[in-house]
């Protein structure tokens, strides 16, 4: 995945696994992620639809894989299982994959690279919620080390809206390696996050913690 990052070209990521997963008839009531154990061959198999499809960089099915998260399905103490399974499904795919190159006038196959999906908490954390800076990294860490355990060629941190949650998380990725990190952020109509940070912040806080 470094290349990609270097390379100054555009690359093809794929898209969601939710909502092909719900329009496989998984219920939104059912851990998503979770899947990664009990269906693998589901999980696996939409990773190769996306290769087919032209996907240069897959994301494993860990967006919410995180161990707060996963309480609320009683699954935190699963929490490195989940994400190296679910690692290893999309490093299995991309490794069963040859696809040819999206530039024609290159006659070698393309290497599909897979990314550690790591989505938000889903709790406030200070100076906004109980939840303390040391905790949140904590959790982060743990989903960290089982996205390494199985494989990833880097990281995407996906619509967080707290600069300091994804700091966090950013802190938790480079505390265990030197990984490509994609941290990517949500803003409203209005050209700011929920909490009122500007564009110009939250690129320049991102490529100082490690982007």
């Amino acid at each position: 995945m470094k290349s990609l990052v270097r390379d100054n070209r555009v690359h093809v990521f794929d898209g969601a696994m939710g909502t092909l997963l719900y329009s496989r008839g998984v219920f939104v009531n059912v851990c998503y992620d979770e899947l990664n154990l009990s269906r693998p061959e589901l999980v696996r198999g939409i990773h190769e639809e996306y290769i087919n499809a032209g996907a240069e960089i897959l994301e494993t099915n860990t967006f919410g894989a995180n161990p707060v998260k996963l309480s609320s399905f009683g699954l935190e103490d699963r929490t490195e299982e989940i994400n190296k399974q679910a690692a290893r499904l999309a490093v299995k795919a991309s490794l069963s994959a040859s696809v040819p190159h999206l530039d024609s006038t290159k006659s070698s196959d393309r290497t599909v690279s897979v990314a550690g999906a790591i989505g938000p908490l889903g709790i406030r954390i200070e100076p906004w919620g109980p939840t303390s800076l040391a905790h949140a990294e904590a959790y982060f860490a743990r989903q960290v080390a089982g996205l390494l355990d199985g494989g990833v060629d880097g990281f995407v941190l996906e619509t967080f809206s707290d600069v300091s949650e994804i700091q966090c998380a950013l802190r938790a990725i480079r505390g265990a390696c030197e990984l490509p990190v994609i941290a990517q952020m949500t803003v409203g109509s209005d050209g700011k996050t929920s909490l009122g940070t500007e564009p110009a912040d939250l690129a320049q806080a991102l490529e100082d913690s490690g982007a």
